[in-house]
């Protein structure tokens, strides 16, 4: 992988961390390495659907305890 895209995958996870400082670094030096404003919003895009199923699977255990007597 070259860097435009290892820095592109380092956002993503960056936000599914919810990393400040670390998507701060990685979207200026995916800037740097060449990234379009469109690739990042798409490396951004996909982070977001990642935390999207966790949210989704955690919501589960929030309605089953709702429901316990």
């Amino acid at each position: 992988m070259n860097t435009k895209v290892k820095e592109l995958i380092a956002v993503a996870c960056a936000h599914v961390t919810q990393c400040p400082y670390c998507i701060d670094g990685h979207t200026k030096r995916a800037k740097k390495a060449g990234a379009t404003a469109e690739e990042l919003a798409e490396a951004i895009f996909v982070a977001a659907s990642l935390r999207a199923g966790g949210a989704l699977a955690h919501s589960c255990i929030a309605i089953e305890a709702f429901e316990e007597k």
